[in-house]
């Protein structure tokens, strides 16, 4: 199975058993690092991700997975919360995090901005893939998802 057609299958998997205990699928993802590959599987909850939830879907799943078989290689699963600095990488990330704070990285300097910033993410178009934030001084700032090189909500204590 190709890396696209597996992670598909997976987040698939990986929704449904979500969705069974109350979780929200964050992200799926299937890497190699160094010599071994990894599939690696981001969920969370209201109130927290806990490390009993990370061992209910990592034992659901293996067991599916093992089923059907779909991986040719040696493969590690990896079951664990998106973090607080967590990615946004897709339009439901996106959308589910407007009116919070993101650190932005860009491909080219945004003016005094530069490539490195932290905004207020006030909208988000999916259809259009653009993003509306507030930088600190208050000024707009509209960027789509081809500006960016990464997006992480921010941790602010």
């Amino acid at each position: 199975m190709k890396k696209q057609e597996l992670i598909a299958y997976v987040e698939k998997i990986a929704s449904d058993l979500c969705s069974q205990n109350g979780y929200d699928l964050w992200d799926v993802d299937y890497v190699k690092e160094g010599p071994d590959w990894y599939l690696k599987v981001f969920c969370d909850k209201e109130g927290g991700f806990s490390i009993n939830d990370c061992v209910l879907m990592s034992h659901a799943l293996e067991e599916i997975i093992d089923k059907g078989d779909p991986i040719d290689n040696p493969y590690v699963l990896e079951v664990s919360s998106p973090g607080l600095d967590r990615p946004l990488k897709k339009d439901k990330d996106f959308l589910r995090s407007l009116g919070k704070i993101v650190d932005v990285k860009t491909f080219q300097p945004q003016g005094d901005a530069g490539k490195s910033f932290q905004a207020l993410l006030k909208g988000y178009d999916p259809q259009t893939q653009t993003l509306s934030l507030e930088l600190e001084d208050g000024r707009p700032l509209t960027l789509t998802k081809k500006d960016l090189s990464a997006v992480n909500l921010a941790v602010i204590f």
